[in-house]
């Protein structure tokens, strides 16, 4: 019996050789009909014995491309048709846009050969096909075809256009397709940027999704000098490594490690740094780990042909601004780059290279960005309204929820200047391109000082605000489409609470906050959260008098002249800008400060790296804590105030006292855990949660695709109103 089916497939399924793949598929099973891209996904008619379509049907599920994902398939019997064979139709942009754009990805081991053996492709700098390259960076509408991307503005030769045109090749509608003929140039030669970085010469290399500043990782005055010029004090750099071998030579890696290195994505990964590295000390200073990755695009490999050492690859950026794509901006803003290694391409949209971290034998994403956004999130139905949920002000990023889907775009950054807020702003207008998008409803940040928040309110559209913390927690949940009750654990650094004050160690029985850590004085304001020893004289301003303070033997009273100290005392009884505060992230800084590790830091979480870095695995014991009405206190005073006390066992006798009140509250709660905020980035504090909630036989959840950190406030938005929407 013939049938003929009509299928439309939604998901990642165009630049990714999917048609290619249902091509070849409907040929080997003899079937008749045709496939095209629609603004939507693909759609696939197919004529055949009844037994052909259903074997088309369970390969097509089974042996997909490597990059493609298929979310649903809509599937009707319809009336057969007198046509010949099978073909690939051009695209039809005539529908609302919905499908998926497939992120930038390492290139393939295929590409790799060819760079060495076609003539093509000999050293050719781009090379890429339907199974790796740029996507995301280079796209400017959908669907995804070569004319909406920056590879419109070169025209493939004879040789590349038939390649483009052949089914059977790997790079059939491969849409960077190009090779030396035909392709993008190098403003500048390979082997002399090698030179450049081994004669300890600051550079910049334009990547995929920007440029990074590269220089020699094993040169301490060099790094120093880069230090220097970024004012970097001690913010760790990532490396690039030639291959997993090079990595090992710095780091213990793991094989959950190894595999996250040598994926599809390459994203940087947080490993543990040897003590016998072979590495500048000013890579991660005070630290014990490092942040690695392997090349992953043609010019990397080619680049490191030459050179011996890993490099520094760290974002060409100043401070929080986002990364920079034209050297124009690096020649304006990056005048300490002394040579730069350009391409012709252009880069549509800027982003990142990911970060993370292995926790509990799992992948955590610390930053989202290349290979892994855009991030979708699929819903358990369809949305009624088009939501855009505009996230913090920290490591900012937008999310749409359209139909069933939520789409978490790439880490936007801070939005404390003016180049990082018109990011956002680009960011969410090139979303809303590519989707065709209109919001209906916007979500924001409770904080009326947030640039996210006072934009959402210049947009005349429904409003809905969202506590910080408790976003945290609904991320986790959009995550692992969780929609009843939790015990959800929102640690950070600070967001503001809906009692007025600064919340950051905030536990929630369902919506609802039930316990807090008590709070402190942040003395100074935002000052305290750069200057831990602020955090540590609060609390000693707590307990003791003036002069009483003034005769302790501690670092944190002796980095003050009495005269400061003088006026921190005033700021904190009159509450002059001392506001009060519940952070889980501040009680890290003040840990640091009595331990000697920090009284000033220079970038986010470093107090809990530090705090980390000395943690002792045979310590078991905590410090007391009260549980009284909600309140939650540690008894740090109590420690610290003991002759004898080791104030080194400080910092692992903390950690232990964080996971054993998780534990005990999840005991007492008889809940499902979930655990979220950036504290839980601190991953000798969530292996020991976990550990513990395991022992005790409590269910648990942390976030492991999209970022745990104010990355995924956006998402936890967007995820809250749909849920409420029911």
């Amino acid at each position: 019996m013939e049938i003929r089916k009509a299928l439309f497939v939604k998901g990642v399924v165009q630049g990714v050789g999917f048609r290619p793949f249902v091509y070849k598929t409907a040929l080997v099973n003899k079937l008749s009909g045709y496939v095209r891209n629609d603004a939507d996904g693909v759609t696939i008619e197919l004529q055949g014995k009844k037994q052909d379509v259903d074997a088309f049907w369970k390969q097509l599920h089974r042996e997909l491309p490597p990059l493609a994902h298929i979310d649903s398939i809509e599937t009707n019997i319809i009336d057969l048709n007198d046509e010949q064979g099978f073909v690939i139709l051009q695209s039809d942009d005539s529908h609302t846009k919905m499908t998926l754009i497939s992120p930038d990805i390492a290139v393939c081991k295929e590409c790799l050969e060819d760079l060495k053996t076609k003539q093509k492709y000999h050293n050719y700098f781009a090379v890429n096909c339907t199974n790796c390259g740029p996507r995301y960076s280079i796209i400017k509408t959908l669907p995804y075809d070569r004319v909406n991307t920056s590879m419109a503005a070169f025209e493939m030769c004879a040789s590349c256009s038939s390649d483009y045109n052949d089914p059977t090749s790997r790079r059939y509608h491969a849409q960077p397709i190009s090779c030396n003929s035909c392709g993008p140039k190098l403003d500048g030669e390979i082997e002399t940027f090698a030179r450049y970085i081994k004669e300890g010469k600051i550079v910049a290399i334009k990547g995929v999704g920007g440029f990074h500043i590269v220089c020699d990782a094993t040169n301490n005055t060099v790094i120093q000098k880069l230090r220097e010029y970024k004012k970097r004090p001690t913010k760790p750099f990532a490396l690039m490594c030639k291959d997993i071998e090079q990595v090992k030579t710095v780091a213990e890696v793991d094989s959950k490690e190894k595999e996250l290195l040598n994926s599809k994505e390459a994203p940087i990964v947080i490993v543990r740094k040897k003590t016998d590295a072979k590495l500048s000390e000013l890579i991660a200073p005070n630290i014990d780990r490092i942040g690695c990755m392997l090349t992953y695009t043609p010019l990397h490999h080619l680049l490191f042909e030459c050179l011996e050492n890993p490099i520094v690859a760290t974002s060409a950026n100043l401070g929080e601004e986002p990364i920079i794509t034209t050297k124009e901006e690096i020649e304006k803003k990056l005048p300490f780059i002394e040579h730069i290694l350009d391409f012709d391409r252009e880069i549509v949209n800027a982003i990142d290279d990911s970060l993370v971290q292995v926790v509990d034998s799992k992948m955590q994403v610390l930053r989202l960005g290349r290979g892994y956004a855009p991030k979708v999130v699929k819903l358990p139905h369809k949305s009624d309204k088009n939501i855009l949920a505009v996230g913090a002000n920290a490591k900012s990023s937008i999310a749409l929820v359209m139909e069933d889907n939520i789409i978490l775009s790439p880490h936007i950054g801070d939005l404390d200047s003016l180049e990082a807020f018109t990011y956002f702003e680009r960011t969410y207008e090139s979303f809303k391109g590519f989707y065709d998008f209109k919001p209906q409803q916007i979500i924001c940040d409770k904080h009326p000082n947030y640039l996210s928040t006072k934009w959402a309110n210049s947009q005349n559209l429904p409003l809905q605000t969202m506590q910080h913390h408790l976003a945290h927690i609904y991320a986790t949940k959009a995550e692992f489409a969780l929609v009843d009750d939790y015990l959800g654990f929102s640690f950070d650094g600070t967001g503001f609470g809906d009692d007025g004050t600064l919340w950051g160690g905030e536990i929630f029985v369902g919506d609802e906050r039930k316990y807090h850590f008590k709070p402190l004085k942040l003395l100074g304001g935002v000052k305290a959260i750069k200057e831990p020893r602020r955090i540590a004289l609060s609390l000693l301003f707590e307990k003791l008098n003036f002069d009483e303070v003034c005769k302790l033997n501690l670092e944190c009273v002796k980095s003050f002249s009495t005269t400061e100290l003088k006026m921190l005392c005033q700021s904190y009884e009159k509450n002059l800008n001392a506001p009060l505060s519940s952070s889980v992230g501040r009680l890290f800084d003040l840990v640091a400060s009595f331990a000697g590790l920090a009284q000033q830091i220079s970038y986010e979480g470093e107090s809990g790296l530090l705090c980390e870095s000395i943690y002792d695995v045979n310590l078991t014991e905590v410090l007391e804590y009260s549980l009284q009405n909600g309140v939650i206190e540690i008894d740090f005073f109590k420690y610290i105030s003991d002759q004898d006390a080791e104030i080194k066992k400080f910092p692992t006798l903390f950690i232990n006292t964080l996971a054993d009140i998780i534990v005990t509250i999840a005991l007492q709660e008889h809940m499902e855990v979930i655990l979220s905020g950036g504290v839980f980035q601190n991953r000798t504090l969530l292996e020991l949660v976990t550990s513990k909630l395991k022992k005790a036989g409590v269910k648990y959840f942390f976030q492991q695709t999209t970022p745990i950190n104010d990355g995924g406030i956006a998402l936890g938005q967007a995820y809250y109103y749909f849920d409420k929407q029911k």
